[in-house]
């Protein structure tokens, strides 16, 4: 798994798509108080239930991994998203 160029910033932006996303979708609604690391769970488990992205092999599943594939989905929404 190598590293994207401005990771970080894609994984910014994939936290607030994906929250945007599950608040529309009606199946959720983030408080100040949850973590990243709760929010970057919840999005991942969201979008792999929506069939948005591939789910990671359970070997490999880990909150690094999480991050990675949520850089990864941010890194081809358009730059409006």
């Amino acid at each position: 798994m190598s590293k994207l160029k401005d990771e970080k910033e894609l994984l910014k932006k994939a936290i607030r798509v994906g929250m945007r996303y599950g608040e529309n979708r009606g199946v959720v609604k983030f408080e100040a108080t949850d973590s990243a690391n709760d929010k970057i769970e919840f999005i991942y488990r969201l979008l792999v239930h929506d069939k948005l992205i591939v789910p990671l092999p359970q070997e490999q599943l880990s909150l690094v991994a999480m991050k990675h594939k949520l850089a990864l989905w941010a890194s081809k929404l358009p730059d409006k998203a």
